[in-house]
């Protein structure tokens, strides 16, 4: 007798689950490096040097890392230009842009709110202080 295990195919845009595509890509880029590149980004093109100037704190090691991630997502498009040295050059993609327009809408949010959060965050740290 053979048996037949059922295969279940995974949900791969499903962000709830732990081994879909959907999270996979999510993780990529809901983390603040990527998200500050989409936005500085924006409508421009830019070189590493001139990105990496414009976000505060982001290291040459992440800077790095984040715009390799969001080239293989298809966010970024990079180019090399065949000079010497070579000049390369970062712009969104069309799935970029798009999703710019949910960064800029965060930021928005931010913006609104932040009066709010600092409130809530001064109550909350007052109601759990130490000692």
């Amino acid at each position: 007798m053979v048996t037949e295990q059922a295969t279940r195919r995974v949900d791969e845009g499903d962000v709830r689950r732990a081994d879909s595509l959907a999270r996979e890509i999510f993780v990529g880029v809901a983390n603040k490096w990527a998200l500050l590149i989409i936005n500085v980004l924006g409508d421009r093109t830019l070189r590493f040097t001139e990105l990496r100037g414009e976000i505060e704190g982001i290291s040459h090691k992440m800077l790095t890392q984040t715009l390799r991630g969001l080239e293989r997502d298809g966010v970024v498009l990079r180019t090399v230009h065949p000079t010497v040295p070579p000049r390369v050059e970062y712009r969104l993609t069309e799935a970029g842009a798009a999703l710019r327009d949910t960064v800029n809408g965060m930021c928005a949010w931010t913006r609104r709110y932040l009066a709010e959060i600092e409130t809530a965050r001064r109550r909350y740290d007052a109601d759990h202080s130490v000692g």
